[in-house]
């Protein structure tokens, strides 16, 4: 049973603007919520195109959306392929691309996964459960300096050395197997104090190498040049991310499509003839309302932000 609790589901999908007629695009489908509701606004002209690499989901999203009326496409492939995707449906441009980053609650939720630091499970974490890189890939045959490199920059994580190291030393007498067996090392190797405040002390130790094995930055980053190319003027991108590095990526994105020029500001004439290609129609993120963060603890971390192509 694939049961997620879509978040920020009404203010992303109104962000999209949607056309009864127009064509849109869920690049991570999941439990369909977005979905369903962005349907629910279409005619039968219109047409939706959803996207995902976890085969759980899309069966889920196939029955969840049986009875549209609207035009219906569920791909399976990594969002990094979206332009690929929609050219083979003979497709040149869409109406609006919608993006709910991160791992959604089912995957959380299903133990054999090893997302969660609270259920013991083989070390995978693997969206896309076809390729070959895998968690157990990353703790065992990485070495040191990548370990910290990714604990640091995708976990935002201080004591990244320090759980390196431990890892490096715990191997030496065998692989490690499962995910309990990699928060006891991660546990070991930060303080006490620390340890007793604050969130899961495997948290930020276990989103950096989900991050890596699934190459989620990089991917988010072509998809959303991608995306751009992909938008009729007047079409819009809706992004919902769950912690600083997508948010920033997002923003940074946004802002640069939106600047136009680029000549210093001392010149007294524009000689780049650099045009803004979307207009940021989010002065700041939207997140989650208390009531919705009260229902759905893990909506406590989203931001959502939307930009219009000129």
């Amino acid at each position: 049973m694939f049961v997620h609790e879509t978040v920020l589901k009404e203010e992303a999908v109104a962000g999209l603007n949607i056309d009864a007629d127009g064509t849109y695009v869920d690049c991570t489908l999941g439990g369909a919520g977005h979905s369903r509701l962005i349907a629910s606004k279409l005619s039968t002209k219109g047409r939706l195109i959803g996207i995902d690499q976890d085969d759980f989901a899309l069966r889920h999203a196939a029955e969840a959306l049986r009875e549209v009326d609207c035009k219906l496409d569920l791909i399976r492939t990594n969002f990094r392929d979206i332009e690929k995707a929609i050219h083979e449906l003979d497709i040149e441009h869409v109406n609006g691309v919608l993006f709910d980053l991160g791992v959604s609650s089912p995957q959380l939720d299903q133990g054999e996964r090893g997302f969660s630091y609270h259920v013991d499970a083989p070390l995978d974490m693997r969206m896309d459960q076809t390729q070959t890189i895998s968690a157990y890939h990353v703790v065992n045959e990485w070495t040191e300096q990548e370990l910290i490199r990714i604990l640091f920059s995708y976990g935002e994580e201080k004591f990244s050395r320090r759980i390196a190291a431990e890892i490096v030393k715990r191997r030496t007498h065998g692989p490690l197997e499962t995910t309990f067996e990699l928060v006891d090392v991660i546990k070991k190797a930060i303080p006490a104090p620390a340890r007793r405040t604050g969130p899961h002390p495997a948290r930020r130790t276990f989103q950096a190498i989900r991050i890596a094995v699934n190459d989620e930055l990089y991917v988010f980053e072509q998809a959303l040049a991608a995306t751009v190319g992909l938008l009729k003027p007047g079409g819009r991108i809706s992004v919902i991310t769950f912690h600083s590095l997508e948010d920033r990526i997002c923003k940074k994105f946004f802002q640069t499509m939106s600047k136009g020029c680029t000549c210093p500001p001392d010149f007294p004439i524009c000689t780049c003839n650099e045009k803004p290609i979307l207009k940021v129609m989010t002065r700041k993120p939207v997140i989650p309302t208390e009531k919705e963060i009260e229902k759905n603890q893990r909506a406590r971390s989203a931001k959502l932000r939307v930009a219009e192509k000129i």
